[in-house]
């Protein structure tokens, strides 16, 4: 699983180099000048006893109109209701983080992929006398995600904030990954939010 994660790695570095310097050749020099964002998404949900909030927040490098390169944050807490038997608990805390990239061939569309490494804790309160019993359990995982999304309009040169939206599907094997159901398949994530661009007092006239 490792050389698997270390593979996609070098494999977002590599087309980030190759974007770069395939649609930067003919840019106006203005517009190679890169950006930095931050921004991410926030998660709130609740669904058949269940309560689920969390956020993703981002930091990252826009190297032109087609590239952008960048870190993510991972929170999540879960709590499940009536889990295993009626009045029982499941707390679940995810945490970590990752490494990603977003290739745009249109300013309102990109493909993206992501490695992360998450570090989950779950909780499971039982109810006496129900045949189960109290648990904690600490383990981590590795997830490598691949997926694309729709922006409100990329800003080519950096100079305005977008929302986007973007589904992403675990295609690792790690079967302690947060984005695999009990029997390792990939459940779809979905992720909702923003990018703002920093620095631009002086690069934003570009």
């Amino acid at each position: 699983m490792k050389k698997i994660f270390l593979i996609v790695l070098g494999f977002i570095f590599s087309a980030q180099v190759l974007f770069a310097q395939k649609y930067t050749h003919d840019e106006p020099a203005q517009s190679k000048q890169g950006t930095f964002f931050t921004g991410g998404s926030i998660s709130l949900s609740f669904f058949n006893g269940a309560f689920l909030a969390g956020g993703n927040p981002v930091f990252g490098y826009s190297f032109n109109k087609w590239v952008d390169l960048g870190l993510v944050g991972n929170y999540t807490y879960t709590s499940y209701r009536d889990y295993n038997v009626y009045g029982d608990k499941l707390r679940e805390t995810v945490y970590g983080g990752g490494l990603f990239t977003r290739l745009f061939p249109v300013k309102f569309l990109f493909a993206q992929a992501q490695v992360e490494h998450n570090w989950i804790k779950w909780k499971y309160v039982a109810v006496p006398n129900s045949g189960y019993s109290n648990e904690v359990q600490n383990f981590s995982g590795n997830s490598i995600l691949i997926g694309g999304g729709y922006t409100t309009g990329r800003d080519p040169y950096g100079k305005s904030a977008y929302g986007y939206l973007a589904i992403l599907f675990d295609v690792g094997h790690d079967a302690n990954s947060p984005y695999k159901d009990n029997l390792n398949r990939a459940i779809p994530i979905v992720r909702a939010g923003f990018n703002v661009p920093l620095f631009t007092g002086k690069s934003g006239n570009r």
